[in-house]
């Protein structure tokens, strides 16, 4: 694979770097402060295709002719209600409490930004939860720890081999990256070639 533009990767997410370096890209990290603060009355996956378009344009006029700056955003939605990172141990528990024996839906949002162009596509998965017990959450939560994951799990971790009964979608979707469609969105745009 031969690789025409530098890539950079704004994201402190360690799973979202390791899952990068699974599409065997050369690519370096670049972190820029952005508020993520979307409008209200944006829904579902209209919410991280709005923020990792926000955390693209912070980069526009830093980038180079020869370089793109991969950004992201990642939510998880039960019914209408994004569940956040969980405050808290007990918050942690109330929100897999809510998931268990429920399906819901990760949603993310990819910019690739250009110096003069930018191109949002979104991936969303359907998560199918058995109905967890009690100890499995708490054990999950005291031995994981899962406070800076959205929806307090990850999917790679323990409670996604105990507790995830299937999924519809990209299971690296459910981790914060889609690398087929991320792939193949570089493809498209030469960044990569084979």
């Amino acid at each position: 694979m031969q690789q025409h533009k530098k890539i950079i990767l704004a994201s402190k997410s360690p799973r979202r770097q390791t899952l990068l370096k699974e599409l065997n890209v050369e690519f370096e990290i670049r972190l820029k402060e952005v508020d993520e603060i979307y409008p209200e009355h944006l829904r579902g996956v209209e919410v991280p295709v709005f923020l990792s378009k926000l955390k693209g344009e912070a980069f526009k006029n830093d980038l180079k002719d020869d370089e793109v700056i991969v950004t992201s955003d990642t939510i998880v939605c039960l019914n209408d209600a994004i569940l956040g990172k969980p405050l808290d141990r007990n918050d942690a528990i109330a929100i897999l409490k809510a998931l268990s024996g429920k399906m819901h839906h990760v949603h993310t949002g990819v910019t690739i930004q250009q110096k003069d162009s930018s191109y949002t596509f979104s991936e969303s998965t359907e998560v199918y939860f058995k109905k967890l017990a009690d100890a499995e959450i708490t054990y999950y939560i005291d031995t994981f720890k899962p406070f800076d994951k959205a929806g307090a799990y990850g999917i790679q971790e323990w409670i996604g081999y105990i507790g995830i009964e299937k999924i519809n979608g990209c299971f690296y979707n459910v981790m914060g990256l889609p690398l087929f469609r991320l792939h193949e969105e570089f493809l498209r745009l030469g960044v990569v070639s084979l």
